[in-house]
């Protein structure tokens, strides 16, 4: 596994859906397969193109900025921070398993809105 170069796909894939061309994202980036455990999106790959596509309709103007991500074996964990119309912001951490041909074909994911007020000093990030 080349884990730098899994790293910089899975970034690709996910900024290409992101940012509004979920169909380039599967062509260029997903293997034979592609196994969602996102509850809110169907499996495979016509799921994720219907989500991002109708993602890019109702929010054009979201953002995603990539805060750190790691690889280890043939898995790329993404943490990131988006803001969605409203300034409504939110954490996610994603993974994605790769396959023997360096494609994606799993993921999973954990989403949770930044709070205005914490009981702490430290940022989400």
């Amino acid at each position: 596994m080349d884990l730098e170069k899994n790293k910089q796909n899975a970034i690709a894939f996910y900024k290409t859906a992101y940012e509004g061309n979920p169909q380039k994202a599967i062509k260029d980036y997903v293997g034979q397969e592609y196994i969602q455990h996102n509850p809110d999106v169907e499996n495979g790959t016509e799921g994720f193109i219907s989500y991002f596509e109708r993602m890019q309709t109702e929010y054009p103007d979201k953002s995603i900025e990539f805060v750190r991500y790691i690889a280890e074996g043939d898995l790329v964990a993404l943490h990131t921070h988006q803001t969605w119309p409203g300034n409504d912001q939110y954490v996610t951490m994603d993974f994605f398993r790769f396959d023997e041909n360096g494609k994606i074909c799993e993921h999973w994911d954990a989403i949770q809105e930044i709070p205005s007020v914490s009981k702490n000093p430290n940022t989400m990030y």
